[in-house]
């Protein structure tokens, strides 16, 4: 029986996209793909996700690509700029959900230097009742850790929980860790998912 359900953040319940400061930065869609996709990478971003910080991941980076130093330390000193609002209709979601007495929580990959600027920004945070922000605790989805991490915190069972993630890889590590996992899609798609699933709103 379903008694929690866990969140991701960016791409689930807040629109976070680099492309919001990168497009505008160069004026084309097209060269923002190939700096995020050759400079300022998945790859490097998890890293701070993970608990480095900004300052040694962005020196570090441009000493690489010295051509790129402004845009690289964009990426920290304009982080601001990648947000958005929060994704339609996840708010209202949440909120009947927490009335239908359900735990609800949250498991992202952020970084604490970034995290501590949005945390009170969005109202639909506040509706979580606990979360694990990557971060903070020096490890990142999908390691089977970090959901044992938010298992163990909040003394939740596993068995008990639904993950919800952007992210096929995400999911699969909660699926790993003993939970159920569910492909986030919108918030309509997940509605139809909830009720497929036996939860009640």
């Amino acid at each position: 029986m379903v008694k929690n359900i866990v969140f991701d953040f960016g791409g689930v319940l807040v629109d976070w996209n680099p492309h919001y400061l990168y497009d505008r930065h160069f004026g084309s869609r097209e060269k923002a793909d190939w700096f995020l996709e050759n400079i300022c990478t998945g790859r490097w971003n998890i890293q701070m996700d993970g608990g480095k910080p900004f300052a040694e991941g962005c020196a570090e980076l441009s000493a690489e690509y010295p051509e790129w130093r402004k845009e690289i330390y964009m990426f920290f000193d304009r982080w601001i700029e990648m947000m958005a609002d929060e994704i339609p209709g996840m708010r209202e979601l949440l909120g009947e959900l927490k009335a239908a007495g359900y735990g609800l929580y949250g498991l992202t990959n952020w970084s604490a230097e970034t995290f501590c600027q949005v945390r009170d920004r969005y109202e639909v945070f506040s509706l979580l009742d606990g979360m694990v922000v990557s971060g903070e605790e020096h490890i990142v989805k999908p390691d089977e850790a970090i959901f044992k991490r938010l298992l163990d915190r909040y003394g939740l069972n596993a068995a008990e929980c639904i993950f919800v993630d952007d992210l096929q890889r995400n999911v699969d590590g909660a699926i790993q860790a003993g939970l159920q996992g569910l492909l986030f899609r919108g918030a309509e798609s997940l509605r139809k998912d909830f009720t497929r699933l036996g939860i009640c709103i």
